[in-house]
């Protein structure tokens, strides 16, 4: 459980350096005996109790969820802390049982561990519309120099090499000869740790060195945080007034002060910012056109949205959690459909059968949210870069944020996690962001209900932020997009490549102790 404490908000990565190896040791055998059936059946049962402790102290926050309307799913949060946790951990299982059945002495035996676990975090990201939280290689991006390597091998490729350098000084000292000293024991294990690690040192501070400075001529956006109580968030008595919240901070500045919107050229709204159909509100987009001025800024906004189809005697409706372009006319100028929706928030897995028992989302959508088409447009706004939208937790997904041929110059976030209250979860969702703006080289805008609502450069570093539950906006200029780095155009390629790579040297050490 303590192994969470390696990601955010607490960044404590070294505990790896004790909790991998204890997972190395529970799993593999004492000596290079042939794997049993039972020892591989233990070790499946080591590693998914490594994976529901890891989980389960990773994830609790989700449920906060249920607590908003307690008195409707209150009674599903036992269920939901224990057995997602127990779900997910069947991948730390599964990969605990083949690292086992595969298992070589020395550094052939970390490197199947390495590419085994890193084969099952990957399924993780995938299998099921796939739920990719607390990577282990987000260990290895505490800071924003070691973030930098995520542009080179992306956060999967981070994970190859987390299990490599947390696992090899322990492990490879412990099955040194006996005769061995002391330092010449630990010296193998903590040379393929301390390399990689300096080396990616070395490169994440040559980039930034590099790093293009800020335009002065660059668009300004604001970004609206209403930081609004999620328990008032659809009550329709409320409508109204959160509404109104919206347009009133929007006409001010960061200190409070009416300022016309003067050199905002984008003002970027939560997900779900409007508690109503925009679209169908002929009012609420006369009060946008009275917000901006005709040449001003483009409101991009979440809300919702339903296409009507059928016929009169059978008709059908889809609903979208949308992100939507106004201009200063109050039209829609462009629409975004959220695309990787989240199974149970946003629609029902098994529908039928689920809610044939008294399940429903958390959402309470009658039939759930319908899936935007792919690929993820690119939205054109007047005066500025192209840019794709992200809706909620879709910025967790590494290699899915850039799905158009051509390349954005800026990713725009829109998310509630006002579901998660003041508990890790919020932390580590703008801590996954950071890192997809490292792997696509691309500057991101995060604006979040309830925080952390913030400005991140395309090196992920923070260039402004509000805090959780604070109420107010971001004026910044859009910081420049760099070069594309190597994930952004070969996405997973030098990951297979490092398997390989790895492939070879448990082929060459496949019988040796220490490597």
């Amino acid at each position: 459980m303590v192994s969470v404490l390696a990601f955010a908000p607490v960044y404590l990565w070294p505990i790896l350096f004790l909790t991998l190896p204890i997972l190395a040791w529970a799993i593999t055998p004492p000596t290079p005996e042939a794997a049993s059936r039972d020892s591989i059946k233990r070790a499946f049962k080591d590693g998914w109790w490594f994976g529901f402790g890891y989980f389960f102290a990773g994830l609790f926050w989700v449920g906060e969820a249920f607590l908003v309307e307690a008195d409707v799913f209150g009674w599903l949060l036992p269920f939901a802390v224990t057995l997602l946790p127990a779900g997910l951990a069947l991948f730390f299982g599964a990969a605990a049982a083949v690292t086992r059945a595969l298992w070589r002495p020395g550094l052939a035996g970390i490197l199947v561990m390495a590419i085994v676990f890193t084969a099952a975090e990957w399924l993780r990201g995938h299998i099921l519309t796939g739920f990719p939280w607390n990577i282990i290689g987000y260990a290895l991006t505490a800071t924003d120099v070691q973030m930098q390597t995520a542009g080179l091998i992306g956060i999967y490729g981070l994970t190859l090499w987390a299990f490599v350098i947390f696992t090899s000084p322990l492990v490879l000292a412990i099955e040194a000869p006996k005769a061995t000293s002391s330092l010449a024991a630990f010296a193998p294990g903590l040379a393929l740790a301390v390399v990689p690690l300096a080396l990616s040192a070395l490169y994440g501070a040559t980039v930034l060195s590099n790093a293009p400075s800020p335009d002065a001529n660059a668009p300004h956006v604001r970004i609206v945080q209403p930081s609004v109580p999620q328990r008032e968030k659809w009550l329709p008595e409320k409508q109204g007034e959160i509404f109104r919240l919206h347009l009133d901070l929007t006409a001010r500045n960061a200190a409070g002060e009416l300022d016309g919107m003067d050199g905002i050229a984008l003002v970027v709204w939560p997900e779900a910012a409007m508690p109503f159909r925009p679209l169908e509100h002929p009012e609420a987009l006369t009060a946008i056109a009275d917000l901006l001025p005709d040449d001003g800024p483009v409101l991009l906004s979440g809300g919702l949205r339903v296409e009507r189809g059928g016929t009169e005697a059978a008709p059908s409706m889809r609903a979208f959690n949308s992100l939507l372009a106004f201009d200063g006319a109050g039209k829609a100028i462009a629409i975004y459909d959220k695309i990787h929706l989240v199974p149970f928030g946003e629609y029902l897995p098994f529908q039928p059968v689920l809610e044939a028992i008294g399940l429903q989302q958390l959402t309470r959508m009658r039939g759930g949210f319908a899936s935007g088409p792919s690929p993820r447009p690119l939205l054109r706004l007047p005066g500025m870069p192209l840019v794709t939208g992200l809706i909620c937790y879709e910025a967790i997904f590494p290699g899915a944020v850039v799905q158009a041929a051509e390349r954005p110059g800026l990713i725009v976030n829109i998310t509630n996690d006002g579901w998660f209250g003041n508990t890790t979860g919020p932390r580590q969702h703008l801590h996954q962001s950071r890192v997809r703006a490292v792997e696509e080289g691309v500057p991101l805008i995060r604006a979040a209900n309830n925080g952390i609502s913030a400005m991140i450069d395309a090196h992920g570093r923070l260039q402004a932020t509000l805090g959780l539950n604070a109420r107010g906006v971001i004026d910044q200029p859009i910081p420049p997009a760099v070069d594309a780095p190597i994930y952004a155009r070969w996405g997973d390629l030098l990951l297979a490549l490092n398997i390989v790579f790895f492939a070879l040297l448990i082929w060459r050490f496949r019988d040796t102790s220490v490597g």
